[in-house]
């Protein structure tokens, strides 16, 4: 048992070796040259138009965040639907909880406007009409 595990580390030690020699070979053995289309950056054969340092509204940012934060609560509700059975009433119980507290927080963000892109409109009677 302990011969097994010390022969796959050293089989893995050996082929990250290698995939580093590699690497590290067709950096050192490549050709160089350069040219305008070799500064550019490639983006699927279209050629860049602007900076890549443009700014954008701080609503993507946030939607990336919220993305995250519900792409993370799919992840651990599917790791519970594949041992429900095991888990249980009690893990049925804590999976509902975690949902719903999920599910309050994105209430809280849709009541907040958190997912409005568009320009923020006055309410009638407010002290900025004018």
């Amino acid at each position: 048992m302990q011969t097994n595990s010390f022969l796959s580390l050293c089989v893995y030690v050996l082929g990250v070796t290698a995939v580093v020699l590699v690497m590290l070979g067709s950096y050192f053995l490549g050709q160089r040259h350069h040219e305008r289309a070799t500064d550019s950056p490639y983006e699927s054969g279209i050629l860049a138009t602007s900076s890549a340092r443009a700014r954008f509204p701080m609503h993507f940012y946030v939607i990336a965040m919220i993305f995250v934060v519900f792409d993370i609560e799919s992840v651990i509700l599917y790791l519970w639907s594949i041992d429900v059975r095991a888990l249980g009433v009690q893990g049925l119980i804590q999976a509902a909880s975690f949902a719903g507290i999920l599910l309050l927080g994105l209430l809280y963000l849709w009541r907040f406007n958190a997912f409005s892109f568009g320009p923020r409109l006055r309410k009638p009677g407010s002290d900025h009409d004018t």
